[in-house]
């Protein structure tokens, strides 16, 4: 049982994976097997749902089937990313992903929360019985299939990485953890009932929904605050700024530039660099030639921390267009 996609694999579905090895060489293929093995398990899960009463084991198929449309969507912006930007979209589709994961984890976090409610209500009316066969078969089912779509994403995310792709690894793998988890929970039920410990037996599957919730809650909430942190601009995490920083500055050492500003945004896997240089009168990258040097010399540098960059460099003489406002708390005047 999981909070994030479970998994769900046919008898040849890795071999035949295997004969076809571009599943895994494109971010595309791999969303794609995903979101495939997703649906089967949603599927799988509410039937056996159904078969054993586990509340457990239908959140975890109501997270699957609910992963299933967002993957579709995934798979949809995974190309979009890859397209340049347009009339429409002149800033490109960079912030798509950040609004997909966003909604992943918000969603994620709702039904969580219902399933929390429900459970505890359980535990406060005398739990739930179950089928303790046929929620140990899924929970074996579950088990194994997970580990093999973890294994299977992370050499597809070595080859192609990008946020999309993490975000369904990080799922996959807290889903094998947990399936694991669930399964030694669900074999205590027998041994509870062969002990003649019926009540404590029905308690079994309420205590393990709300333990696992209370576990993975802080997934989809990370996930969420910062995919939303990414669409309000926030600026990216220290790592990402850093080593920017220090190649722009090793690069200004070279040119005495009378003052710079950097500002940077990270939304999905794209990174937005706008660089403003304050230029002396004369004397310092005079002329559009030598203003594209520094610029391609800049992007040349960055290029090896940053696999996904758009850099714009600003060339100014007026200290105004490096403020916070950009300028705008001292408005040019319109009749000059």
């Amino acid at each position: 049982m999981s909070v994030s996609p479970a998994l769900g694999c046919f008898p040849n579905g890795i071999w035949a994976f295997k004969r076809k090895p571009i599943l895994i060489n494109t971010e595309r293929g791999a969303l794609i097997l995903s979101a495939s093995m997703a649906g089967i398990m949603g599927v799988v899960g509410i039937s056996f749902a159904l078969l054993s009463n586990s509340q457990a084991i239908l959140l975890d198929g109501l997270f699957n089937l609910i992963y299933v449309i967002i993957a579709v969507i995934t798979v949809r912006v995974s190309r979009l990313v890859t397209l340049p930007d347009s009339d429409k979209y002149p800033y490109g589709y960079a912030y798509f992903e950040s609004l997909v994961n966003a909604g992943r984890g918000l969603v994620i976090l709702g039904v969580s929360l219902l399933a929390l409610g429900d459970s505890l209500l359980s535990l406060f009316s005398g739990g739930r019985e179950v089928s303790a066969g046929m929620a140990i078969g899924y929970s074996v089912f579950a088990t194994v299939t997970c580990t093999g779509t973890v294994l299977l994403l992370r050499r597809a995310h070595r080859r192609v990485p990008g946020p999309l792709l993490a975000a369904d690894v990080e799922n996959w793998l807290i889903n094998a953890l947990i399936s694991t988890t669930v399964l030694l929970a669900f074999c205590t039920v027998p041994v509870l009932h062969y002990l003649e410990w019926h009540t404590a037996a029905r308690y079994v599957d309420p205590v393990l929904v709300t333990l696992v919730v209370l576990f993975c809650l802080g997934v989809p909430v990370r996930m969420a605050s910062v995919s939303i942190k990414e669409l309000l601009n926030r600026a990216p995490p220290r790592q990402v700024r850093e080593p920017v920083q220090q190649v722009v500055s090793a690069l200004l050492a070279e040119h005495a530039v009378v003052g710079h500003r950097l500002r940077m945004v990270r939304p999905g896997r794209t990174l937005y660099i706008v660089l403003y240089l304050e230029l002396p009168q004369q004397g310092v990258l005079e002329g559009l030639a030598e203003q594209d040097r520094f610029r391609q010399t800049l992007h040349q540098r960055l290029q090896p921390l940053v696999r996904h960059l758009v850099l714009d460099v600003v060339f100014t003489g007026e200290q105004r267009w490096l403020s916070q406002g950009n300028g705008t708390q001292h408005p040019v005047n319109s009749s000059s």
